[in-house]
């Protein structure tokens, strides 16, 4: 079993989680849950960033990056 400690690696995840969860919601065209507002929604309010569904994936994709929360394969 995987356990994730500390503040930083959590709100790690959860941005890599997020990323996930926009690229499923580009891919079907569906939300995860209809409970909650979209990953989409989420990431656009709390990160300031503005355009479609495919260019805010983009974005960030590689504000993780920059973050070195996602490293590139070599």
């Amino acid at each position: 079993m995987i356990s994730i400690t500390g503040k930083e690696k959590t709100l790690a995840f959860r941005k890599v989680f997020l990323l996930n969860a926009l690229r499923t919601e580009i891919d079907t065209g569906r939300r995860l849950t209809n409970k909650v507002p979209s990953a989409y929604s989420i990431i656009k309010k709390e990160y300031k960033l503005t355009g479609n569904r495919e260019s805010v994936y983009k974005q960030f994709f590689f504000r993780l990056i920059s973050e070195n929360i996602l490293v590139p394969k070599e």
